[in-house]
């Protein structure tokens, strides 16, 4: 399990955009996502990098917790 914090994910919406980034990555991916606590939890076989960078171009800050 890869564990982000994504401060500047604050709707329903910033979570779409994320969870959309991810499975471009990943088509298989888990994504489990808490928008209070602006936690992004990720199962895939894709590495921490290449998730992160797909947060990124989503338009978010991701800081790897995990």
């Amino acid at each position: 399990m890869i564990e982000f914090n994504v401060q500047d994910m604050t709707c329903g919406h910033c979570a779409g955009r994320i969870t959309k980034a991810i499975s471009d990555v990943d088509a298989s991916a888990k994504v489990e996502i808490k928008i209070d606590g602006h936690s992004v939890s990720i199962q895939s076989n894709a590495s921490a990098d290449e998730l992160a960078e797909a947060i990124k171009d989503a338009g978010y800050t991701p800081q790897l917790l995990s």
